[in-house]
């Protein structure tokens, strides 16, 4: 199957919602709001999340779509203003029916870590994974990404850990 991978337009907020709901109900732990937090939040927030995912020079959000169009696929990338010349992965997410080697998964990674390398001048590339996300672990590695040794609490159970993957070859 052929996914078209992109940056997402500015008007597109409904299916940026449909999406980032659908994956909190599918991977609630491999996000740091709840589906129920997100479900709430007005029309405004998420039209202001579109249009920021599409337009902000630094910060992109790309999606994954089927042969019939269909957002199948989500990926973004942003600074955190906590942590200076850094550059960070985040909302990774490919629906289960396009999941595995063939899906669009390494696309859109690839696809937010260009755009990073593109756009900003910082010289660290990360994203955070849940230490019970084997399987995301994995994926990331063969993406070329290491663990960088940090690990910090999971905002929504911090008994639990996420752990922070590095992008050596990212500068």
């Amino acid at each position: 199957m052929h996914y078209d991978v992109r940056r997402m337009a500015a008007g597109e907020w409904r299916e940026l919602r449909g999406i980032t709901l659908e994956a909190l109900r599918d991977s609630p732990k491999a996000f740091s709001s709840s589906y129920t937090d997100s479900a709430a939040r007005p029309e405004n927030y998420w039209r202001h999340r579109a249009a920021q995912g599409a337009t902000a020079r630094e910060s992109a959000t790309f999606t994954a779509g089927d042969e019939t169009g269909a957002w199948v696929g989500i990926a973004g990338v942003e600074p955190l203003p906590d942590v200076p010349d850094h550059v960070h992965i985040h909302s990774v997410y490919v629906t289960p029916a396009h999941r595995g080697a063939a899906g669009p998964a390494a696309d859109l990674v690839r696809a937010v870590v260009r755009h990073a390398r593109e756009h900003t001048t910082v010289g660290a590339l990360t994203l955070g994974v849940h230490e019970d996300n084997g399987r995301a672990r994995a994926f990331y590695r063969r993406l070329g990404f290491e663990p960088t040794g940090t690990v910090v609490p999971y905002v929504r159970n911090p008994a639990e850990r996420i752990l922070v993957l590095g992008y050596p070859g990212f500068r």
